[in-house]
């Protein structure tokens, strides 16, 4: 029911209905505040990002398409993507794991929470799978906002090994999870 309350809001947004993105915010803020604030440690910015993702939804910046995800996981790779953009602008060195991220009282609902986690856990476990080299890669790039360069600086190793190491990594990822969820990806 709150899916489709979701997109009915969603599309509205995309109508220009300022109540309907009023609506989601009020649904969401605290959730992606939280989120936002995990990772860059910082109440003013996490505010700002916040701000920033609902500008996105409201210039339609990015498309949701339901057949991919929910509603809810869209918007919170999103805010993700925005923090880490945040901190590539201001050239933060540290970006904190959102797997740490503990939801309290965020308003979202309980079996969206438990599905980000699920889906946090199965990534997680894949990314064991990986070759040592790749994870500190993976964690660097993904985990922690450096860019490729910054890591080919930090780790000595040439930019091209950087850039191969992430395509590997990615589809070794990707047949990991495709094989977790029993499904060609």
């Amino acid at each position: 029911m709150a899916k489709t309350d979701d997109k009915q809001l969603y599309r509205r947004i995309q109508e220009r209905d300022q109540a309907a993105l009023e609506a989601l915010y009020d649904k969401y803020e605290k959730l992606l505040y939280s989120f936002s604030y995990k990772m860059v440690q910082d109440p003013l910015a996490a505010e700002e990002i916040v701000q920033e993702v609902m500008m996105k939804l409201w210039k339609g910046t990015g498309h949701y398409d339901d057949t991919k995800g929910k509603f809810s996981s869209w918007l919170l790779t999103m805010t993700r993507n925005t923090a880490i953009d945040h901190i590539r602008k201001h050239d933060k060195q540290e970006v904190h794991l959102s797997n740490e991220w503990e939801p309290g009282d965020s308003g979202a609902r309980v079996e969206d929470m438990v599905e980000w986690k699920e889906q946090g856990e199965t990534l997680k476990k894949a990314i064991r799978t990986l070759k040592k080299e790749q994870i500190e890669i993976v964690e660097l790039f993904y985990f922690k906002g450096y860019s490729q360069r910054k890591i080919a600086e930090k780790t000595n190793i040439p930019l091209g090994t950087i850039k191969g190491r992430i395509r590997l990594a990615l589809k070794h990822l990707r047949q990991e999870l495709s094989g977790e969820r029993g499904t060609q990806l």
